[in-house]
């Protein structure tokens, strides 16, 4: 792991997975309490300001972003959506106790537990993004997956997301804090999925299997072993099913039906696109008007300001472009 500046990657093919990034600027941007920002007409525009800026930022520190959006999700990812739905409804009750009682800390936390990224905030974002002229690549089910896809074919240098999945999956190069505000000065982190195995002295399958029982998206994790027990575990074992053989399932009770194998086979072999070749991943010239009448006319962003934003988008072309004539691109 490794601390670096955005302008580290000028030049360089980032696929970056959209829905963590909408879900990071639908809590962050515009903030207050229950409160965010909105049009005229109510609709939310957190995720637009957040998308929108956030890409400008990136497009100028000469870096090529390219966004990958879900899919359908897997059917063992479903008893997890379920689960997040049940601590919404949770969260939802929470919250009114908390603005009874005036409580502001109680506020903000569970009204961030109600987020969720909608259809309509991921169309809105593709929308703004085509008329940003950059890249937009919708996945046939996880974006993490697809990501990973295309870094291990070379397409792109790295994958950006707050999700560690996509080591999971087995992005060669994984950045954290990519899609962070600028205001909070964070570096971005880069991992390198080989020198994890490395420094860890775990294969690829034993790292599969570190995350599945340390936990993930795809089945329960085992009540008692958390991320410094799994790794001892696999160290000593090598495998879940050498795990599971000798461990003490009084002090570790195993889940029932626990699809661990599923999980395994779904981050080995994920449903992706395989014929890359496909995609369009060139970014090509923004669309002057059709941004003023999305922004603008349609959701009440300062005229001014996007104006403004569209030149740094034509110049940051440049910037990228020379970034490309001096190093090798992925």
């Amino acid at each position: 792991m490794k601390e670096q500046k955005l302008e580290s990657y000028i030049g360089r093919k980032i696929a970056i997975d959209a829905s963590m990034s909408i879900y990071q600027f639908l809590i962050v941007v515009g903030r207050r309490g229950t409160e965010m920002l909105t049009n005229e007409a109510g609709e939310v525009t957190s995720h637009l300001q957040g998308m929108f800026t956030r890409t400008i930022r990136l497009l100028e520190a000469g870096m090529e972003p390219i966004y990958v959006f879900d899919g359908h999700p897997p059917d063992l990812k479903k008893k997890v959506l379920v689960k997040r739905y049940s601590k919404r409804a949770n969260a939802t009750e929470d919250l009114h106790q908390a603005i009874e009682t005036g409580n502001k800390d109680d506020i903000e936390k569970f009204s961030k537990r109600m987020v969720k990224v909608t259809k309509q905030h991921n169309e809105d974002c593709k929308r703004l993004l085509r008329l940003m002229g950059v890249p937009v690549i919708e996945a046939p089910s996880e974006a993490e997956a697809q990501c990973a896809a295309l870094c291990k074919s070379g397409k792109v240098y790295a994958v950006a997301s707050e999700d560690m999945d996509s080591l999971t999956f087995g992005a060669p190069r994984f950045l954290r804090h990519l899609m962070g505000p600028g205001s909070r000065k964070v570096p971005v982190l880069e991992f390198e999925v080989g020198k994890v195995l490395e420094e860890l002295n775990l294969t690829m399958d034993q790292f599969i299997d570190l995350c599945i029982l340390s936990g993930c998206d795809y089945c329960e994790s085992i009540r008692g072993i958390g991320g410094q027990t799994a790794l001892k575990l696999i160290r000593q074992q090598g495998s879940i099913e050498h795990i599971l053989q000798n461990i003490n399932k009084e002090r570790y009770p195993i889940p029932d039906d626990w699809p661990y194998e599923e999980a395994r086979y779904l981050f080995k072999e994920p449903l992706v696109c395989t014929n890359i070749e496909q995609f369009e991943m060139k970014r090509s010239a923004p669309d002057d008007e059709g941004l003023i009448t999305f922004l603008v006319t349609e959701n009440g962003f300062n005229s001014d300001r996007v104006t403004k934003a569209i030149e740094k988008i034509k110049a940051a072309k440049n910037k990228s472009s020379q970034g490309q004539s001096v190093r090798v691109i992925f």
